[in-house]
């Protein structure tokens, strides 16, 4: 088998392509945060962005989310080291560390559904902000958390 360019490449050596494609579509970083004033910890919420599609994942206007959500954060290989709040399961959070990509990222099981069929995704778990009302009502865990590793039966189905 050979070796596949997020296996030989630092982030700041792939293309525009190769560095749009690691995103695995879970949504998670999509996920509206708070930060504690007291001790500046990441407090994760299941609250969407409203440009996210809770159903597919993806952006509604990838190309124009920063003049629509200004505080949207676009990723950048020198960016991904420094962003606390990253699910450890992203993998450009994952790369940076020098860790591998998960068995249900769609670059290593070459289908996009993984992601959802895994339960890795938002989908089924995330909330639109123009419906959510206040953050804290929303506060979660599970987008900081590694998702559970399935059974090996439902990885294979």
């Amino acid at each position: 088998m050979s070796e596949k360019f997020w296996q030989t490449k630092r982030l700041d050596e792939m293309s525009r392509a190769e560095w749009e494609s690691l995103c695995d579509g879970c949504g998670r970083c999509c996920l509206h945060k708070l930060r504690d004033d007291e001790t500046e910890a990441v407090i994760f919420t299941n609250v969407a962005c409203r440009l996210l599609d809770t159903t597919s994942c993806r952006c509604r206007d990838y190309p124009l989310r920063q003049a629509r959500v200004p505080d949207c954060e676009q990723l950048t290989p020198a960016s991904v080291r420094d962003i606390d709040w990253l699910p450890p399961s992203c993998a450009y959070r994952r790369l940076a560390e020098g860790k591998p990509l998960l068995w249900w990222h769609p670059l290593v099981s070459g289908r996009a559904e993984t992601v959802h069929e895994a339960g890795v995704s938002v989908r089924g778990r995330a909330v639109d902000e123009r419906v959510a009302g206040p953050l804290a009502h929303h506060i979660v865990t599970w987008p900081g958390a590694m998702p559970r590793r399935r059974a090996l039966s439902e990885e294979i189905s």
